[in-house]
């Protein structure tokens, strides 16, 4: 392709700005609100032709994270704690846990977390629910 085709191409980067590379937080927010948005329309369908865009902003969400927002390594009870500690909350701030005491009894290990929890946990924290399931990685020694 010849330098001028190219260069009127590109001159309008905006135009693609889902697969570019994310630069700051805002841009992060957008892609995954807009990955977010694709995989409740389309799902896990890789028949689907958008199914290669997922893949796509999938792959600079993990980018991003990888470089911004270090996952401690800890099991899903102990990033529970973290989060909370860092943003101030309280048990009763966790509604889409549950209740005060089903956040409780997490917390103390008596209940571990569940598909739906830690799938509310990662979207309000903007974490992979992958964060949350580090106790049950093989290899992984119990705290």
């Amino acid at each position: 392709m010849k330098r001028q085709v190219i260069r009127q191409r590109l001159k309008n980067p905006e135009r693609y700005a889902p697969l570019l590379a994310i630069r700051n937080g805002r841009e992060y927010d957008a892609a995954v609100a807009q990955l977010n948005d694709l995989v409740d329309e389309i799902g896990d369908n890789p028949r689907d032709p958008r199914y290669r865009f997922i893949e796509t902003l999938s792959v600079l969400v993990e980018a991003y994270d990888e470089k911004y927002h270090k996952i401690p390594d800890a099991s899903g009870v102990e990033l529970l704690k973290f989060l909370m500690e860092q943003h101030g909350l309280s048990q009763r701030d966790l509604p889409e846990v549950g209740s005060q005491g089903v956040v409780s009894e997490i917390l103390r290990g008596k209940r571990e977390l569940n598909v739906r929890q830690i799938e509310a946990l990662s979207q309000r924290f903007h974490l992979s629910a992958g964060a949350f399931l580090r106790e049950f990685e093989p290899g992984r020694k119990a705290i």
